[in-house]
């Protein structure tokens, strides 16, 4: 008698193929393959530093399609500040100016008198620093105007002090001169009166001899002469109810080399 059990799918004598996807979702998949994963965006190249001065630029290889020049792919290092091997003198001598200047101006004789410390040829410094007085880039008389006008208001140096150190800096005496008679006398006089004004209010209830010898002291080392400081001191001293015989007993006669020699 024949078995009533239906053959299942593990069954050997199993004939029946397996049940296929549904037809709607066999289409959707087909409509709509799957999207390929972006490929990464490849990073940029990093631009070449360029060292400060006129003595650098990059190695060109090709020309790029319009015609300008493409960089090569190496990449070359900027000197560093005393790094100079390699370089024409004069290419040395323009990197020691700039570098320089771009800290702060200078003079002619203050970048020549550096480039003599660095060794480098009398020839191609002379060279390099007539072309950046002729460019402009050295500029002493320029250099004595903004001095005066910076330490004067500044610092309250008289115009005696304001001379001897443009000259320390090596600025010619025909720009020194031209700078200095920007403050005339009444100026001076007006800064005077104003580097002591502080002093005179912070000495008070001291002895007049003591008073005095400080404020004289305070415009002496400000460069300023005995006849000026002698006048501005008793006049400051005045204004505060002294009287001219007991000052002028303190003071005594000016001396005329007062402030010649201790200057900044």
């Amino acid at each position: 008698m024949p078995s009533s059990r239906r053959p299942s799918s593990g069954d050997s004598g199993y004939s029946g193929s397996a049940p296929s996807r549904r037809p709607g979702l066999d289409a959707e998949y087909a409509d709509h393959p799957a999207e390929p994963e972006p490929e990464p965006e490849p990073e940029p190249e990093p631009e070449p530093e360029l060292g400060l001065g006129l003595d650098w630029s990059p190695a060109w290889t090709e020309s790029g399609p319009s015609g300008s020049p493409r960089p090569s792919s190496a990449r070359p290092s900027s000197p560093g500040p005393d790094d100079r091997s390699g370089l024409s003198p004069e290419a040395a001598a323009r990197q020691v100016c700039l570098q320089l200047l771009t800290l702060a101006p200078r003079t002619r004789a203050q970048l020549a008198d550096a480039l003599r410390r660095r060794h480098i040829p009398d020839k191609a410094a002379e060279a390099v620093l007539d072309r950046f007085t002729e460019i402009g880039l050295i500029d002493d008389p320029a250099f004595a105007r903004a001095w005066v006008e910076s330490r004067h208001h500044g610092r309250g140096l008289s115009r005696r002090a304001l001379s001897n150190e443009l000259r320390r800096r090596g600025v010619p005496d025909e720009d020194v001169h031209e700078a200095i008679e920007l403050v005339d006398d009444d100026q001076e006089a007006a800064m005077a009166r104003q580097v002591i004004a502080g002093k005179v209010r912070a000495t008070r209830g001291q002895p007049s001899a003591t008073r005095i010898r400080k404020l004289m002291g305070v415009l002496a080392r400000k460069g300023y002469g005995a006849a000026l400081a002698y006048r501005v001191v008793r006049e400051a001293l005045e204004a505060e109810g002294a009287y001219a015989a007991e000052i002028a007993a303190e003071i005594g006669e000016p001396d005329p080399d007062i402030g010649s020699e201790d200057c900044p």
